[in-house]
């Protein structure tokens, strides 16, 4: 953990001291309860809020903390979710009631979707998963303290317990502000937009946010716009009655009716034709549209979730998304960060996976979870799960190793194709957008060497320089390999590491 003490602070600590004593000056922010049965943790964070002027008071249990409380009344709490005998989440109630709703900070080194819903839907503040900043720990305390003081009384309900199991896993702290987000979102009614790349799991989220809201005992309806019939989408989201057009024989409901009272979940949000953007917009600020040939509004009590992988700020910009609507569905936002830039979270999803369909493959040996930590994951979770089920297959029996992944094998899985083809789109757009009507001449040729180029310095960087390794992993011999690095000005850029080529 980093120390959150800056230089010449003790200086000034000192001097406080001497002149007005030290309680006078300790208690100019208020006092810490902190509650936490690691020494080493305690000790860095009592001396972190000393220094910072505030009084602490520590406990090395749950009972030993509701008794410190009861003699003390603290103007915070910074309680640890595993302790010995009450846990955190079971003391948060009893911490709640004596310390006349203090805000508490929840603190754990084991953080998942349950422990941060639970803790946040019991009451507590705030969440910080460990390690943590010392840092961030003052500056929530001290936020907890400062909104607390601005107001007289704030109860909180608390909802029910929920145990089912999660599908999300992650260990990362971007993973961790996502668990956060997603109990923040799910108690209230309003839009969340969640975005992110093909296959990080956004219907995972909609579904965790339906599950840990008020409307988790009605219906959850996800709809696939992309995969509706584009000239009947107005009514298969609507309904129709009679006669409407040809071939409606009987009047049917849409899918927002037959989800009424509970949650939609609008997948590739990006793909809604403009002329239903205008009705779904009329749900969002009236709730009700109009059935297709129908004169008379049907009203929908809804909660709209809504995902995509494109920019939406882009298709604003372009005519084809309208930016009313997109105000109205990202009144709050939540962003899945790519499975490439959390590598720490491949073996808790992989063994998850495993645990789910063959147990007998854990645990996984040291060497295969280094192998998959070193993959980039352009398909993110889905491809990650694919992987390990081609490798389940190709292995038979245990040990899994590196070997039976399709990677490895020279099979990868097409994950490609998903976020290529839209990049593409998007660069060629741009590229005749800049042209200002001139003829374009040599396309290939300029995308060509902004991709390779992009592609040799990530494959060189993930392989720490080494030449023959960057040549295996693209597929390309060593001196074509050499000779593109001299064309983009690569050999001098320090990232080559000679003598690691067995050539050199």
């Amino acid at each position: 953990m980093k120390s959150p003490i800056r230089d010449g602070e003790f200086a000034q600590c000192e001097e406080c001291r001497y002149r007005n004593g030290w309680e006078a000056w300790s208690s100019m922010n208020g006092h810490i309860l902190l509650i936490e049965d690691e020494q080493a943790v305690c000790w860095a964070l009592e001396r972190a809020f000393r220094a910072e002027g505030w009084t602490v008071s520590v406990a090395a249990s749950a009972e030993e903390g509701l008794q410190a409380a009861a003699a003390r009344q603290p103007d915070a709490v910074i309680l640890d979710v595993r302790l010995p005998g009450m846990s955190g989440l079971e003391a948060l109630t009893h911490l709640r009631e004596t310390t006349h709703d203090a805000p508490i900070i929840v603190a754990t080194a084991h953080g998942n979707l349950d422990v941060v819903v639970q803790a946040l839907g019991g009451g507590a503040f705030d969440y910080l998963a460990k390690p943590f900043d010392l840092q961030r720990a003052i500056e929530t305390v001290s936020r907890a303290v400062r909104e607390r003081r601005q107001r007289s009384h704030s109860p909180k309900e608390d909802p029910a317990a929920m145990t089912e199991e999660s599908d999300m896993v992650g260990r990362s702290p971007a993973m961790q502000e996502v668990f956060k987000r997603i109990a923040l979102a799910a108690p209230s009614n309003v839009c969340v937009l969640i975005t992110g790349e093909s296959g990080t799991g956004k219907e995972i989220v909609a579904r965790a946010i339906h599950r840990y809201s008020t409307r988790r005992d009605r219906p959850f309806l996800p709809v696939h716009i992309a995969a509706l019939n584009p000239n009947l989408v107005e009514s298969e989201l609507f309904g129709h009655v009679r006669g409407a057009f040809t071939g409606a024989a009987v009047a049917r409901p849409g899918l927002f009716a037959l989800a009424d009272g509970g949650t939609v979940f609008l997948d590739e949000l990006a793909d809604i034709s403009l002329q239903v953007q205008v009705k779904l917009l009329r749900v969002l600020e009236h709730g009700e549209a109009l059935p297709v040939g129908s004169s008379q509004p049907q009203h929908f009590d809804l909660r709209i979730l809504a995902a995509t992988h494109q920019d939406l700020r882009r298709a604003v910009a372009e005519g084809r998304f309208r930016e009313d609507l997109l105000y109205r569905l990202s009144v709050f936002q939540i962003h899945l960060p790519p499975l490439r830039e959390r590598p720490e979270d491949v073996g808790p999803l992989a063994e998850h996976f495993l645990r789910r369909s063959a147990p007998q493959f854990l645990p996984l040996p040291t060497e295969t979870l280094t192998f998959l930590r070193s993959l980039p994951w352009f398909g993110n979770v889905r491809e990650l799960r694919n992987a390990l089920e081609y490798a389940v297959i190709m292995a038979r029996r245990p040990p899994l190793l590196p070997m039976h992944f399709p990677t490895a094998s020279g099979s990868a899985p097409s994950a490609f194709s998903d976020p290529i083809p839209p990049a593409v789109r998007r660069w060629l757009s741009e590229r005749l957008r800049s042209l200002e009507g001139k003829s374009p001449a040599n396309l290939h040729a300029e995308l060509t060497a902004a991709v390779e180029k992009v592609l040799l310095e990530d494959v060189l960087q993930r392989v720490h320089g080494n030449r023959w390794e960057a040549a295996r992993w693209l597929g390309l011999n060593r001196a074509t390999v050499r000779k593109k690095l001299g064309q983009y000005g690569l050999s001098d850029t320090g990232q080559i590491s000679p003598d690691l080529d067995p050539d050199d």
